[in-house]
């Protein structure tokens, strides 16, 4: 064997594999850049508005990343293709449902709203998930149990307002007062004390949750078997229930969040939700 041949070979080799190993690094960086984003806020607000539209008109600015989800589930054979249109549904609502269960989550986790980690697992491989939301740990505050986002959003209400809130009703209640519809089952809800508050006063409440990301109203007992209050729910919560997701889908359709459907009675605001406000 000419030895001085071999060495060169060798040193050849070595030198092709350096050059092919640098060349797919980029390659497979490539790849990872390659696909897709998914906004998480535009298409949870979608998962909010679109079941509660009377047609399939689309919530704008989340079409493509609803149509990145429901691929992925027809993929997985929970959605029938024809539903695959950028519409989050009820239909899509039940299949993104049915997909946190095939995760093994149950209650709130399989709520039908997607959730950060779901989301992730879901867009492996096919989308990266941006403007990432989660509800946060449950805390008690002012006597009653909500998690750090709903606690937040109050404490910028109430800095808004000038006063404090008094909560009547907190989340996470499930089997609390029959008169609440369920809404308060899952996280995002409060009731608010208007004990003492001129009709005024009310109004600015209902105003200042309104900007920090509720869909919020004043309550009276004209309305159902209840005695006046705020009810509050926080938008785009991924903890809501499937009664406050309904709340909060009639509310940026206009709507007074109850089963009669009626036309808004609060004020007036641009509807933001949370993470949206502490952008603006």
């Amino acid at each position: 064997m000419n030895l001085p041949s071999f060495a060169t070979a060798l040193l050849g080799a070595a030198l092709l594999t350096s050059l092919t190993g640098a060349a797919e690094t980029p390659a497979r960086a490539d790849e990872a850049k390659a696909l897709p984003s998914l906004n998480m806020e535009a298409t949870v607000k979608a998962a909010q508005i679109d079941p509660r539209r009377a047609g399939n008109t689309l919530t704008p600015g989340a079409k493509a990343g609803v149509l990145l989800v429901e691929r992925a589930l027809r993929d997985r054979n929970l959605l029938d293709a024809r539903w695959v249109d950028g519409h989050f549904g009820t239909t899509t609502v039940a299949a993104y449902a049915k997909y946190q269960r095939s995760l093994g989550y149950t209650g709130l986790d399989a709520n039908g709203l997607p959730g950060k980690t779901s989301l992730a697992k879901l867009g492996a491989g096919r989308f990266t998930v941006t403007r990432t939301i989660g509800p946060g740990a449950r805390v008690s505050t002012g006597g009653v149990i909500v998690n750090t986002r709903t606690r937040d959003m109050l404490a910028e209400a109430e800095r808004l307002l000038g006063r404090d809130l008094v909560l009547e009703q907190g989340s996470y209640n499930p089997g609390g007062d029959p008169t609440s519809a369920g809404t308060h089952d899952g996280g995002g809800v409060v009731d608010i004390s208007v004990k003492g508050m001129s009709s005024a006063t009310r109004t600015a409440a209902v105003r200042a949750l309104r900007r920090v990301g509720f869909a919020a109203w004043v309550r009276s007992p004209d309305q159902g078997d209840w005695p006046w209050h705020i009810h509050a729910a926080a938008i785009s919560d991924t903890d809501l229930s499937s009664q406050a997701q309904h709340q909060t889908g009639d509310y940026y359709l206009g709507l007074n969040g109850l089963a009669n459907r009626n036309p808004d009675d609060g004020p007036k605001v641009t509807i933001r939700t949370w993470e949206e406000y502490q952008r603006r």
